[in-house]
């Protein structure tokens, strides 16, 4: 029979009472405002010539809210914000700890610098088909995907960034990248679909979602519940999504076929995500089983270091040469996350900044060889040292931090890592990461003296079919091709600024990123900012 309409209901047990502080808008600004300028964006897709100095703004505004949002995490722990006022865990709650506001704010650097240069790289047609647009919806995915405190809500970020880089691979309708589209999206689509399954398998043992939550009731349920079956199902989706060994062919046969901004965007973000991903689970959600599948872990990463680093030594094309170096450096962050402890990955989360910052910067160098010789293939490319010479000094120290030498922020991680295999008497694993980090560096040499050092090896032309865009000769004044350069210098400059920065200067990186670790290892704060009053079920 139902009730007066005059009875009161208490709420309190199912809704947050107190108002929403200020601050705790910022855990979700970052995902409001990307959504927000790709709305606008799409609002005046009749005025293409609106959109870069509108989505420069807007990653700007970006940048400026995530940096102040790793302020407040730094300052006092990790913030979280109910969606709709519900009580976790029956809410969606976003939660912000210092592994995802350093890697959110990474994310948003590296996409205001490919918006720079997609200034000169992304033409009126590529415009029109919504480029913009289709970068902002991306990274309200990859911010969602690094903010989230619920497990669903992390699958569904992977799909709303797998939407967008499926329209970005595919921009242009070219050929090889129908074909390169073609791979990425079925290997990408199993492995999301693999993610599915064991998030339902997870829900069916643990009833609830919520990260912190789920925390909490892991290590009681550990000896009763199959959850060895779920961490294997979600080490493999994940495995998949970070193109670690077996499952990374799709990588390189795909990441070289679209639009450079796209090839540098991709590499420095996309599978990033998955090993985040991996770190959030197996570290925060189940450690145990990840001691326990910790030296399937470790063969992974030292097979995937490894094979990519001779992967690179084998190519022609440079575009694909970074893609097995993007493979390489997966392994590194799965040597960390195999190790387990704060310091092996504190290293781990590091090497994934460094990673983030350097891929995207050398897919850019890239975009630039191939814009200055006309072609992507070693066999082709000489005389850079000569004809650009600040722009091959910057290469050079990429090249150096892509190989982990000192004084680059390459070096540090890979240190870290070295010191923390040996601690624990895998010396194997450490053999690993020297000898990818050796072979890395022949590859990288190899590069540099096939594409700088030596001269060029006769007279090529430009193509647009190489290229994906005009020659250098449509250029039409002297002033236009100055402006043309800074443009497309500007963001390598920046991110080079990083790399060259984060070696010389680590420690404060490697303060906060080894906090990082040990807030995942031990997540009492994360669930405290879950749970203030302790109201777990």
């Amino acid at each position: 029979m139902a009730s007066p309409a005059t009875t009161a209901v208490d709420l309190s047990a199912a809704l947050v009472a107190a108002p929403i502080e200020p601050a705790q808008w910022l855990a979700i600004l970052p995902i409001g405002l990307s959504l927000a300028v790709g709305a606008v964006l799409m609002m005046i897709r009749h005025r293409t010539d609106w959109h870069p100095p509108v989505t420069l703004a807007g990653l700007a505004l970006l940048v400026l809210v995530d940096a102040l949002l790793l302020a407040k995490v730094l300052s006092d722990g990790p913030l979280t914000m109910m969606m709709g006022r519900w009580r976790p865990p029956f809410g969606i709650a976003i939660t912000v700890d210092l592994t995802g506001a350093l890697l959110a704010l990474a994310a948003a650097i590296v996409a205001f610098a490919g918006a720079l240069y997609a200034r000169i790289d992304i033409s009126t047609s590529g415009r029109r088909y919504g480029f913009y647009p289709l970068l902002m919806v991306l990274m309200a995915g990859v911010s969602g995907a690094f903010l989230t405190g619920d497990l669903f809500n992390l699958y569904v970020w992977f799909e709303v960034l797998l939407i967008s880089s499926f329209g970005l691979l595919i921009l242009g309708s070219e050929r090889q990248q129908i074909d390169g589209a073609l791979k990425y999206a079925v290997l990408n689509l199993i492995a999301t679909t693999l993610f599915l399954i064991a998030t339902a398998y997870l829900y069916a043992i643990f009833g609830t979602l919520n990260m912190a939550d789920i925390a909490i009731k892991a290590p009681a349920l550990s000896g009763t519940a199959p959850l060895m079956t779920l961490a294997a199902l979600f080490v493999l989706a994940f495995s998949m999504k970070a193109a670690a060994f077996p499952v990374n062919f799709w990588l390189p046969a795909s990441y070289h076929t679209p639009r450079v901004v796209v090839q540098a965007l991709f590499a420095g973000l996309l599978t990033k995500v998955g090993v985040y991903a991996l770190l959030r689970v197996m570290v925060m959600l189940l450690p145990i089983e990840r001691e326990a599948l910790s030296f399937a872990i470790a063969v992974m990463a030292a097979l995937t270091m490894i094979l990519g680093a001779l992967g690179a030594l084998a190519q022609n094309d440079i575009r694909r040469f970074l893609g097995f170096v993007v493979i390489a450096g997966i392994g590194n962050i799965l040597a960390g996350i195999a190790m387990g402890g704060a310091v092996a990955v504190g290293a781990a989360i590091f090497y994934a900044l460094h990673s983030i910052l350097l891929m995207t910067a050398l897919y850019l160098v890239s975009g630039e060889m191939g814009r200055l010789t006309g072609h992507f293939g070693l066999d082709r490319l000489g005389g850079l040292w000569t004809t650009a010479p600040v722009f091959a000094a910057l290469s050079l120290a990429l090249f150096f931090a892509a190989s982990g030498l000192p004084p680059f922020s390459g070096f540090w991680p890979k240190a870290i890592l070295v010191k923390a295999a040996l601690d624990i008497g895998a010396w194997w694993l450490a053999a690993s990461v020297l000898l990818s980090g050796f072979l890395t560096t022949i590859a990288f040499g190899r590069l540099f003296l096939f594409a700088f050092w030596r001269p060029l090896p006769g007279a090529v032309e430009a193509s647009p079919a190489t290229l994906g865009g005009p020659p250098p000769t449509a250029v039409p004044s002297l002033s236009l091709a100055r402006t043309e350069n800074r443009w497309r210098l500007a963001p390598i400059v920046l991110l080079s600024a990083f790399v060259i920065g984060f070696g010389l200067f680590p420690e404060r990186l490697i303060l906060a990123t080894q906090q990082a670790a040990a807030d995942l290892s031990y997540p009492t704060a994360y669930i405290r900012s879950v749970f203030p009053e302790g109201g777990v079920r």
